[in-house]
């Protein structure tokens, strides 16, 4: 597909970002055909170059973190480093950052600096706190977003400490909201006043604000959720069970006529017509009798024989997917939610696919996550450097 038919062809974004929040936003833009040029130490780069699993010394997460990406190396506290990213900004649509608020304001890129240099510029900052507050100093990383921002407090079990959710969720999410805010920003400055803005985005509050009913629950009723392991309380039934071939399944029966469904599915026609369990106030009331007979009857099958019945009974329900699980499932292959990149080497590997599915401008991966520095000729001459240049700024430890 050429760049033309993609929704973000011709927006131009400088990405001043590492490891997972600002980074993960800008591969979605680059990904629906934003120019992504990421700009790196050439000290080593993003550190995320070398988290967890390596392949030949590159983390094969950089691969899909950086897909699409253009590598430019350059030194913000050399002149001549700062001298290019002005140059790159003068015409960029949006810059990206998740530095610690105050850091590009002392290299002399804060935003009053760049609304002057580029009016049309829209600026994606990202950090722990947000730019204001008295903890906006404070360094943030996603873990300190999710505990401050609700999540961590409500996942796990009640008689155990907090526990994570198994992948950087905190900026992942705050990731998402960036991305909304600038094509916000973006759509804003196409149709209304024709300028750039700021979009700030803390991780902290992008966490907070998927808490669902927490505020008016607090405020009306004084009412802390607490955690809860695998149900939900006032939802009932939905949680997980352990099969008959200790394997786990998640069943959510909690619409009223999908009990009835569930419970004669379970041959227990008693409950289905049992008035007292007919809406989700009532089987809430129940629910430590529910959850036991439902522990017991999926004790008593197989895994595959639990989800056969009640995929005939149209309950929903699944497996707990790992990812062996999901790489060979017909649901995530017919929707191509496994491509295929090429490591340098030439080694084909799988990634995930692209979301969302977009019928007429859908995304892509045209490339990997670069190496260090891999653009920065082409980026260089592009600017109007010379190879001479280039070469000159390379000695004087410029990029």
């Amino acid at each position: 597909m050429s760049d033309t038919a993609k929704p973000l062809a011709g927006i131009k974004v400088i990405e001043l970002g590492s490891l997972i929040a600002g980074p993960f936003a800008t591969r979605i833009l680059g990904e629906f055909g934003a120019e992504v040029i990421k700009v790196e130490s050439p000290d080593g780069g993003d550190p995320l170059r070398k988290w967890r699993k390596l392949y030949e010394g590159t983390s094969l997460w950089w691969f899909v973190q950086a897909r699409n990406k253009q590598s430019l190396t350059l030194n913000l506290k050399h002149p001549d480093g700062k001298r290019i990213l002005r140059e790159l900004l003068a015409d960029a649509d949006l810059l990206v950052e998740n530095f610690r608020p105050g850091v590009l304001e002392k290299l002399g890129f804060g935003w009053d600096a760049l609304h002057a240099l580029n009016p049309k510029l829209v600026m994606l900052r990202m950090s722990g706190f947000g730019q204001t507050g008295p903890m906006k100093d404070q360094p943030g990383f996603g873990a300190v977003g999710e505990s401050l921002g609700g999540l961590r407090y409500i996942t796990g079990f009640d008689d155990r400490p907090p526990v994570r959710t198994g992948i950087s969720i905190g900026d992942s999410i705050a990731a998402l909201w960036g991305v909304c805010g600038a094509l916000m920003a973006l759509r804003h400055r196409e149709v209304n006043a024709g300028v750039g803005q700021v979009v700030d985005v803390a991780l902290y509050e992008a966490v907070f604000g998927m808490m669902e009913s927490m505020v008016p629950e607090f405020d009306v009723f004084g009412f802390i959720r607490e955690r809860t392991g695998n149900i939900m309380p006032g939802i009932t039934p939905s949680s997980v069970h352990t099969s008959a071939d200790g394997k786990h399944v998640q069943i959510s029966a909690n619409g009223d006529a999908i009990f009835q469904r569930f419970a004669r599915a379970m041959g227990r026609d008693d409950l289905a017509n049992d008035p007292s369990l007919a809406d989700n106030a009532g089987r809430d009331a129940r629910r430590a009798e529910l959850y036991g007979l439902i522990d017991d009857w999926v004790a008593r099958n197989s895994q595959a024989d639990v989800l056969a019945t009640l995929e005939a009974a149209e309950v929903p329900a699944s497996a707990i997917y790992s990812i062996e699980d999901m790489i060979k499932d017909p649901q995530f292959l017919a929707r191509n939610m496994f491509i295929d990149g090429q490591l340098p080497d030439g080694k084909s590997f799988k990634m995930p696919g692209i979301i969302p599915k977009l019928s007429a401008t859908p995304g892509s991966s045209e490339h990997v996550g670069p190496a260090l520095g891999a653009d920065n000729q082409s980026i260089l001459q592009k600017l109007g450097y010379s190879t001479e240049q280039i070469a000159q700024l390379k000695t004087d430890g410029a990029i």
